[in-house]
């Protein structure tokens, strides 16, 4: 039986940033959102469901994402964008991502005070 490959625990804070990435570029339902962030990332990383719309609703009690209702057939879904207020925090989000791989990129390649690294 094959094992399903997991993301790695050091992504805490990563499905938001894609979430609000993906959503500054158009609105979304969320499971068009789950099939967005696997193709942006070049399958690399899966955030399910189960993942997804906690965050939906979680950002969108803070003000940083709006949704409205729509019907398709039968079925109604939300359609989630971003507010200003998740704009901004995006930009905020993305400068931090930002400093933190610059960081960790400096002390891979062995940065001034880097170890060595061990055989």
């Amino acid at each position: 039986m094959t094992r399903k490959r997991t993301n790695p625990d050091y992504l805490n804070g990563v499905p938001e940033l894609l979430i609000l990435h993906l959503l500054a570029g158009r609105p979304m339902y969320g499971y068009e959102l789950v099939q967005a962030i696997r193709l942006a990332t070049n399958g690399e990383l899966e955030f399910g469901e189960g993942c997804v719309y906690p965050i939906l609703h979680r950002l969108e009690a803070d003000g940083l994402l709006a949704s409205r209702q729509e019907t398709v057939g039968n079925r109604k879904r939300f359609v989630y964008r971003v507010t200003a207020k998740g704009a901004k925090r995006l930009e905020s989000s993305v400068a931090d991502w930002r400093r933190t791989v610059s960081a960790i990129q400096t002390a891979l390649q062995g940065g001034p005070d880097a170890q060595p690294a061990l055989a």
